[in-house]
């Protein structure tokens, strides 16, 4: 059976969740809505659409915000994000404080922007910050969650991150990049650099030098939806630079 979809209006969509329901809001739209779990429409796992991104049953989304074509796995969270047109995640990832690319193909159990204890203070628990939950008489410590925030993370364009890796805050992720399964990055991956291990080191480039400069260049991700389309047969059989020198 096909998981429930969430659709949430507008061109590029602002989405915030509780237990309880799904609060969706346009960016574009001066309205609310209010969305109970009952009221998810259940479509094909395949149907995306360019107005509103798919949240599949059983996210936790939390002021993000996603482009056209984009799709986020069951029981997936996204917190402070953003993701570009046609990128998803598959089920139980989990994404803070990160701002996704175009195309990025990011696979199940992944997390992005996996946040810090503080190791410098005396202890590193939760009752530190989280304080609110433990003591009757004081509030969390709205500093450390604010410096939390501040450490984004950048996943370039047409990306793929492999099952199970982890990207620490702070780190890039360049254009063309691929993260091997189990991964766990703490530095920055070049573009078309293809990373793995634990932590995660250069294993390849994905294309040479020359090949991946002049994908840069075209930028076919920023293709309108219809030239894509148009061009999706030769996207299919071509090789990376017969493609460049037929379209450059």
């Amino acid at each position: 059976m096909d998981a429930p979809i969430l659709q949430v209006s507008g061109s590029r969509s602002r989405c915030e969740t509780t237990r309880s329901f799904v609060t969706a809001t346009s960016q574009t739209a001066a309205s609310r809505t209010e969305i109970s779990q009952h009221e998810f429409k259940t479509l094909p796992m395949h149907t995306l659409s360019a107005n509103t991104p798919a949240i599949l049953d059983g996210c936790k989304i939390d002021n993000s915000d996603f482009g056209a074509y984009t799709e986020i796995g069951e029981q997936s969270r996204v917190l402070n994000s953003s993701f570009g047109d046609y990128s998803y995640c598959d089920r139980f990832s989990d994404i803070a404080n990160a701002t996704i690319g175009k195309f990025s193909n990011i696979a199940s159990f992944v997390r992005i922007g996996a946040t810090d204890h503080p190791m410098h203070t005396a202890s590193m628990h939760h009752f530190m910050y989280r304080s609110s939950k433990y003591f009757d008489d004081t509030e969390d410590d709205a500093d450390f969650f604010a410096h939390r925030v501040s450490r984004r993370t950048t996943i370039g364009h047409d990306t793929w991150i492999g099952h199970g890796a982890m990207i620490k805050p702070e780190v890039t992720v360049g254009h063309g990049a691929v993260v091997a399964a189990g991964a766990i990055v703490t530095k920055d991956v070049a573009p078309f650099e293809i990373v793995a291990g634990t932590p995660a080191s250069h294993m390849r480039w994905r294309q040479p030098a020359g090949i991946a400069e002049r994908l840069i260049e075209l930028a076919w991700w920023d293709w309108p939806h219809d030239l894509l389309r148009e061009r999706l047969e030769d996207f299919r059989s071509l090789p990376a630079e017969a493609f460049l020198e037929k379209y450059e």
